[in-house]
């Protein structure tokens, strides 16, 4: 590369190296080397360079005498032993003879011809031909004998019996050896010395008789019929042309009333509503359907209306409620919700909702913004007021829907304890369409002086619904279903277990039917969408459980199936309850497998029903007369 004009000239640079004397003056001038002592090429100024004769440079970490040392020993060790630079004089080459071997690999060339194909035996003959061959042929071999007698010790090998050397035992006389006593010159054991005497068993006290713990087994309830509670008739005659507000009701209510659907009173609304205006205690009995939850619904507004006239608290944040309503389930506390709700608010009461199985914060900030009507379960209202979240102090007035089932439920203590929170000398409205003696408890101690109302003649033989009962066999059961309920607008359809209403809802759904189900397991929501879709007519069957037995109301049913026969004849009123409602006509029928027709026929004669039998099979139900609609 030429150089710029001008720029300066480095000096010493040359062809041979860099510097000015090249690689001869390198040489000749020796290095310093590193300053550091730990270096592996540190050598102190002044040193002298290390010996080169090998012409290798030392280990590295060696000083100056090791270094030497190595040197040496690539001439000769120092053990006399020579070294690599002396091998040639004892005749060891020092190079690899690279003379005819390696011209015989050049001019050698491979064979790439093909190698004929060797049997494994040619090939470890050609391997070692030498070798005698093995023969196979038994006769060759010498014959085996098993005979002991003819092998010596010499020849078997030895055994554990063998004495070998060892001298034979002496042999040792018989006067010699101690005599044996025989047994009769032993002496004899005394018994009665050593030990105390056993008393006899006839001298010892009888043993007491073990008490052994009962076997759990479960034991069926008798379905017993209780003695029902006397009670004041009341006949469809006396209350014909009368209407609520001959009753005492006001005009608001009458007109809430009227938007619900009910113009004139029924004879249980017509014989209870002027009892609880005025105070008492009142008992109600009435069929299912027949308008129980405005008979105590009504009046409970109205008088708790009366109640707080002209009083300033009437609308005060944080209330107390003055009355309760206690359900023995969620449904029928919604249900019983859904009627005092309207009627309540049209005079401005308001009601709140209080049953398990939803989250406790809408219902604390009901209760906190204040209420006048608490209806709910006896669970949930023990569980809130036993946190301090609910005041019963002030509640004047106590319903009770569905007291008996409540009382079997197991519910009766909870209800007990809920009525010692209210106010003392409050009123008491119990009603049930099968209220019996097994409220009696409850009567005893809460109600003064109660008054008892039934409708004359009001029974499930004089009803609107008709009672079939079909003997099948128990594998035909899930078709004669489908056709039962194929075709018809709404059909309630009743199973024992909740796994079996999950089963029949399924069946249906592959059958072509909209089905839901609806039980125990189900969350809350859950449960009312179903409801809420089978009031509205988006399903056609809704399959339960004895959950929704009782309470209730849907419009328009005209078929209830009991896919399994109730246990008790309670459940089976309230479940045929479910149809022909307020006047309307219904069917009830009963699949009865034939292995329990006489169980089935019991039932009914305590429910004083009387039902037609049919044996049906798949395909036959014309026979009936229960097949659906065309």
């Amino acid at each position: 590369m030429p150089q710029k004009k001008g720029a300066p000239v480095r000096a010493g640079k040359t062809a041979s190296g860099r510097g000015g004397h090249g690689a001869a003056a390198r040489s000749a001038a020796p290095k310093a080397g590193s300053k550091s002592p730990k270096h592996r090429g540190h050598r102190p100024e002044g040193a002298a360079a290390p010996a080169t004769g090998s012409g290798k440079k030392p280990r590295w970490g060696a000083s100056g005498s090791e270094a030497a040392v190595i040197s040496d020993r690539r001439a000769g060790r120092a053990d006399g032993r020579p070294g690599r630079q002396q091998r040639a004089a004892y005749g060891r080459p020092t190079e690899r003879p690279r003379g005819e071997q390696g011209e015989a690999r050049e001019t050698r060339r491979p064979n790439w011809e093909p190698r004929a194909k060797q049997s494994r035996f040619e090939a470890r003959a050609e391997r070692g031909g030498d070798r005698a061959q093995r023969g196979y042929d038994r006769d060759d071999r010498p014959a085996r004998s098993f005979d002991r007698s003819e092998r010596s010790a010499a020849e078997r090998s030895p055994r554990s019996s063998d004495r070998g050397d060892r001298p034979d035992r002496p042999g040792r006389p018989a006067e010699d050896r101690p005599r044996r006593e025989l047994r009769d010159e032993r002496p004899r054991r005394q018994f009665a010395e050593d030990r105390t005497r056993r008393e006899h068993r006839g001298d010892r006290p009888a043993r007491a008789p073990r008490d052994e713990a009962p076997v759990a087994r479960f034991v069926p309830e008798p379905d017993l019929v209780l003695e029902r509670l006397a009670a004041k008739a009341i006949t469809a005659e006396t209350v014909e042309g009368t209407g609520f507000a001959e009753l005492g009701l006001g005009q608001n209510i009458v007109r809430a009333l009227a938007e619900l659907g009910a113009e004139a009173p029924f004879p249980i609304q017509a014989g209870t509503i002027p009892a609880v205006l005025d105070g008492r205690d009142v008992l109600g009995r009435g069929r299912t359907g027949s308008g129980k939850t405005i008979a105590f619904g009504a009046p409970l507004v109205e008088r708790l209306l009366r109640m707080q006239a002209g009083s300033s608290e009437r609308r005060r944040f944080g209330r107390r409620p003055r009355a309760l309503v206690l359900a023995p389930t969620r449904e029928l506390a919604l249900q019983i919700d859904a009627t005092v709700q309207p009627i309540a608010r049209s005079v401005g009461l308001f009601t709140t909702q209080l049953y398990g199985g939803v989250p406790y914060a809408r219902q604390l900030g009901a209760l906190e913004r204040g209420v006048d009507i608490v209806i709910g379960t006896p669970g949930r209202i023990q569980d809130l007021a036993s946190r301090g979240r609910l005041d019963l102090s002030e509640v004047v007035v106590t319903v009770l829907d569905e007291a008996d089932h409540m009382a079997e439920l197991g519910f009766l203590e909870p209800v007990q304890e809920l009525l010692r929170l209210t106010a003392p000398g409050g009123q008491r409205l119990l009603y049930s369409a099968t209220l019996d003696t097994g409220v009696m408890g409850l009567i005893d101690e809460f109600l003064v002086d109660p008054v008892v109302f039934e409708v004359a003649g009001e029974d499930q033989a004089s009803g609107t619904i008709e009672h079939r009962a079909l003997l099948i066999d128990q594998r035909d059961k899930l078709a004669i279903l489908a056709e039962l309920v194929a075709g018809r607008e709404r059909t309630l359809v009743f199973a024992r277990t909740r796994a079996f209403a999950e089963q029949l809802a399924d069946h249906l759904d592959d059958a072509g039917l909209d089905a839901d189900a609806i039980h125990g397991d189900l969350t809350q929501a859950r449960r009312q969408r179903a409801l809420d879709r089978f009031s509205k007519g988006r399903t056609a069957v809704l399959v339960a459980t004895d959950v929704a037995a009782r309470g209730i109301h849907v419009d328009d049913v005209d078929l209830v199936v009991q896919a399994d026969a109730p246990d008790e004849y309670k459940a089976y009123l309230h479940r045929s309850g479910r149809t022909g409602r307020a006047g309307r006509s219904g069917t009830v029928v009963t699949l009865v497998p034939r292995n329990r027709r006489r169980r089935v026929e019991e039932l009914l004669a305590r429910a004083e029903i009387e039902a037609e039998w049919t044996a049906v099979r798949p395909g036959e139900l014309g026979r009936a007369d229960v097949s659906p609609p065309r």
